[in-house]
């Protein structure tokens, strides 16, 4: 079956695309609702006064609001209605991801398939709208205790606010699972990814603009293209690497026939992680930089100032920190998504079996064994990628886009969504050679 799978794979062409239909409504929709996101990024909240905000965000695009910025495809610089973005689905989906580890309710609602799940996305959806009511109510207090940015301050901006920023919320949660279910790819993964391609093409004019007043060099502007090419590369490459477990089934009795025993494979990825670990390690040191940025720096105590500088871009600390909290997520939240001991029961429960290794303990600390070492290999991965651009930031001025976080989000985002792809025209070819066959069969009966 797999190399029929993959006989078929290589065999994909323009034509096959131009007959899948179903594939290229789905793509259609997928598009359509990437481009109604879009739109809303470039509504305006009500009373707010876009000049003085733009300005005001101009001193905090480099802290934690730039990374917001990133995510939310700009509209936290234009505080559009949607400028919460997406991150408090995402925040509350891990919340909820860490406390299915924790609480047993929910440990087992997990295991109850396709009804525990439903249960579990809806507490998401709760923990959604509680996260954005206190970020929207947190982002009508800031603005108002800013110089001019409210026109008319009071409970009326306050309400109108939180209503806009968490229904932009709930409308981007709603979009992204509209776009999972009819179109191509995970809707939420695709949001982001939009909102980071949309400044692309800014930040390369500004790196060339940078070239053109002299500002890079053009043989350091040629690095740069070459070190993203290379880091891309890299991310493909073990974005797509896997180690995969031998598991050996026996041989089985089903009424009067012998069945042989089949082989099949248990593929752990090298990054199981994702990109967690950098949105979380980027968010914790970011987080500093803007709070001193909301507050007088004149009013700062001497040591709080020296923090701050020390955690700036660049910085032996900053990197020194960085590349530590991101080994520590690394296996945090592996260790939350995979648990080694579920998978053992699994396949002591359906009679599969690793060569050498006794079914149950054994087996379940020998997946750990090996899911350890790889996620070793896969946190050095990460701290390489993200840590490489932001030295070459630092060093050269490049624009914040170009950063490892976004790079990966990018990337693993096309992979995830080119694969779905490749899955549907793989699905289009299957249907066409059951429909030959089966004319063939009628023919040969009449």
């Amino acid at each position: 079956m797999a190399s029929a799978a993959e006989q078929l794979a290589s065999n994909l062409n323009f034509s096959t695309f131009a007959k899948a239909e179903d594939l290229k409504k789905r793509l259609w929709f997928t598009l359509g609702a990437l481009l109604v996101y879009r739109l809303g990024t470039y509504i305006p909240l009500p009373g707010l006064n876009p000049e003085a905000f733009a300005q005001a965000f101009q001193g905090q695009s480099g802290g934690i609001l730039g990374l917001f910025n990133m995510f939310s495809g700009g509209a936290v610089e234009r505080m559009a209605i949607f400028a919460l973005g997406i991150m408090p689905y995402i925040s509350a989906s891990i919340i909820v991801q860490l406390m299915t580890s924790v609480v047993p309710s929910l440990e087992q609602l997990k295991k109850e398939g396709e009804q525990g799940r439903k249960v579990i996305n809806q507490y998401t959806r709760y923990g959604t709208v509680l996260l954005g009511t206190l970020q929207a109510y947190g982002i009508a207090v800031g603005l108002e205790s800013g110089n001019g940015l409210v026109v008319d301050p009071g409970w009326f901006f306050k309400v109108s606010t939180v209503i806009s920023l968490l229904g932009g919320t709930m409308f981007l949660m709603w979009l992204g699972e509209q776009i999972t279910s009819r179109g191509i790819g995970n809707g939420i993964s695709l949001i982001i990814f939009a909102g980071i391609v949309a400044h692309l093409p800014t930040a390369l004019a500004g790196t060339l603009e940078l070239g053109r007043t002299g500002a890079l060099s053009t043989p350091l502007i040629l690095a740069i293209i070459v070190m993203v090419v290379g880091v891309i590369a890299l991310i493909v490459f073990v974005e797509r690497a896997q180690r995969r477990l031998l598991i050996q089934y026996p041989k089985r009795q089903v009424g009067n026939k012998m069945f042989q025993g089949d082989t099949s494979h248990l593929p752990l990825k090298l990054n199981t992680s994702g990109v967690i670990p950098a949105i979380f390690a980027s968010s914790l040191l970011l987080l500093p930089a803007t709070l001193a940025g909301f507050a007088n720096t004149a009013s700062l105590p001497s040591w709080a100032t020296t923090v701050v500088a020390a955690l700036g871009h660049g910085q032996p600390l900053y990197m020194v920190l960085y590349g530590g909290m991101i080994a520590f997520f690394a296996f945090f939240y592996t260790a939350i998504v995979f648990n080694p001991k579920d998978t053992a029961d699994n396949l002591k429960k359906h009679g599969g079996f690793i060569l050498g290794i006794r079914p149950g303990e054994r087996t379940a600390e020998y997946i750990d064994y090996v899911l350890t070492r790889i996620t070793v290999l896969g946190a050095i991965y990460l701290m390489f990628v993200c840590i490489l651009p932001e030295v070459m930031i630092a060093q050269t001025g490049v624009p914040f886009y170009l950063g490892g976080t976004s790079l990966l989000i990018v990337v693993s985002v096309t992979l995830d969504t080119v694969a779905q792809v490749q899955g549907h025209l793989i699905a289009q070819q299957y249907e066409g050679l059951i429909k030959k066959s089966k004319l063939r069969g009628g023919k040969r009966g009449r």
